[in-house]
């Protein structure tokens, strides 16, 4: 019977997919985005199973938590029928959303009865509750119920967490702080995998940097080993039919207690049916034995090696050119008492992304939908800053902007007060509270706006939002080539961008040419 196993299995998947189809078309579109469902389409449920190390056991116990349509499942049960037929298999999947129970029972009963059609045993447990309060419910008889598993793998929903969540709190008394849905399901995967055990999944690319995640990554890279990384060049071919524009990756890791950490693999196509691309790289090249953030650098081909070692030649770190880079200290909602919709004796400007054109500041905006001014007084005082020249990145950048840095300038001149506040939404450069150089402001704006700073931050960031912490780790070309970039920036708006990488590229090559030689 085992050799029916292939053909059993193909057309298991491709019943999945039909099912899956059905299932997400019929599904309301405002309940999934609720539960932050995105099915997993049958060539990336597909991909996932390969990267599954099968090795010879009694027994292969599977999780799949968020199983929707089960379609993880049962390409994973047709890699096992193809390559360790007549092994028994135990497969527990969770779904929370009773309009899938119908589906997902289908396509493990059909899992069931192909793998007994090929000679396999199968033995299936779905948890028709939510997967985190599963995971975490403590008494003795649940934990011994759940037991260990050799194979994760899963497509998490995403969804923000509110700090005062349920899952939250639960999650962080299990094994750590997370904010996000998504990184919440893979910690309690690493959680209930056996020691040696592989957790393979396909998530968003943003827990891999950034201040939000930081507890996960400590607690992920702590407790696994990552063996494989695949990235895609086009963000919309993985989830083609369910409009997710969110960068994502597929990953494998091991669950070990050893500090040892060996080679990773990272591979990269333009979609499934691509060609892949391949190389190996040292784990000290992907997660910064120093590196207080844990930051996951994901370098898919040379391309991005060449990028690596450029920005890491560059020769100023924040501090050296001496600034600082903060968040704006004025949260809106918590200070509306103090907000104008327009100047007003006794308020200050009050800057929000709508305030930031071609370069600069454009104050006020009348009739604009955000506020104008802030009153400085004794509540709001140590909310602003002192005149002077600023540099504003906005912390938020539409999917359809061309960079992923937007900057300006806050010049005193152009837009003359005691002080400004700076909205959350903006990240603000600036020397110790108080203003830059107006030749650093300037050159340090054409920098954070140039090509090669956004083909930086794209290479190790997958999502839109620009994090002060993000900005704290890259490294800067010299106060002295700031403000020679600085000074050959005309007055007036930001050049177009052709004019803006001619200078930062002429500026940093000339620097370069200056150096004496080593001998």
């Amino acid at each position: 019977m085992a050799t029916q196993a292939p053909a059993e299995a193909a057309d298991l998947v491709l019943r999945t997919e039909a099912r899956r189809q059905e299932s997400s078309s019929a599904l309301e579109p405002k309940l999934r985005a609720k539960l932050g469902q995105y099915f997993t389409p049958a060539p990336a449920a597909e991909f996932i199973a390969s990267l599954a190390r099968l090795e010879a056991a009694d027994t292969i116990r599977i999780l799949d938590p968020g199983a929707g349509a089960g379609s993880l499942t049962a390409s994973l049960v047709m890699r096992i029928l193809h390559d360790l037929p007549g092994t028994r298999i135990s497969v527990t999947a969770c779904e929370v959303d009773p309009q899938l129970h119908g589906t997902l029972a289908a396509t493990l009963e059909d899992c069931v009865t192909t793998s007994r059609a090929a000679g396999s045993r199968l033995e299936v447990n779905l948890v028709r509750d939510d997967f985190i309060a599963w995971a975490t419910e403590d008494d003795e008889l649940a934990r011994e119920a759940r037991g260990q598993f050799d194979l994760v793998i899963m497509n998490p929903p995403y969804r923000k967490l509110a700090a005062n969540s349920r899952e939250r709190r639960v999650v962080a008394a299990v094994c750590t702080e997370t904010s996000n849905l998504y990184s919440a399901f893979m910690a309690l995967g690493v959680h209930l995998l056996a020691p040696g055990g592989q957790l393979i999944a396909i998530t968003p690319r943003s827990f891999a940097n950034g201040p939000y995640f930081r507890p996960f990554r400590r607690y992920f890279l702590d407790h696994m080993h990552i063996d494989h990384v695949h990235v895609f060049e086009a963000r919309n071919k993985v989830f083609a039919d369910t409009y997710v524009l969110q960068e994502n990756v597929i990953f494998s890791a091991t669950r070990t207690d050893s500090r040892h950490r060996g080679p990773v693999t990272v591979s990269s196509s333009q979609s499934f049916s691509s060609e892949i691309r391949s190389r190996t790289v040292c784990y000290e090249e992907m997660v910064h034995p120093a590196d207080p953030e844990h930051f996951i650098h994901i370098s898919a081909d040379e391309e991005d090696v060449e990028l690596a070692a450029a920005h890491a030649n560059l020769p100023a770190t924040l501090s050296e050119i001496n600034c600082q880079v903060s968040t704006g200290r004025v949260v809106d909602f918590r200070s509306k008492e103090h907000l104008r919709p327009d100047p007003a004796e006794g308020a200050v400007p009050l800057i929000y992304p709508l305030h930031m054109r071609e370069g600069g500041i454009c104050w006020p905006v009348p009739g604009a939908k955000k506020n104008n001014a802030i009153m400085l007084n004794g509540a709001t005082e140590k909310m602003t800053f002192p005149a002077g020249y600023y540099v504003v990145v906005k912390r938020l950048s539409s999917k359809e902007e061309k960079r992923r840095v937007v900057a300006s300038v806050f010049d005193p001149d152009e837009t003359p007060c005691e002080r400004i506040g700076f909205e959350n939404h903006v990240n603000v450069f600036h020397d110790g509270g108080e203003g830059i150089t107006k030749e650093v402001a300037r050159g340090l704006c054409l920098w954070l706006n140039s090509t090669l700073l956004d083909r930086f931050i794209r290479r190790f960031s997958g999502h839109t939002q620009v994090n002060a912490t993000d900005l704290r780790n890259l490294r800067y070309p010299s106060k002295s080539q700031l403000s020679a970039i600085g000074r050959d920036w005309s007055q007036g708006a930001l050049p177009d961008q052709e004019k803006i990488d001619d200078l930062v590229e002429r500026h940093l090559e000339q620097a370069e040419s200056d150096q004496p030689l080593k001998r």
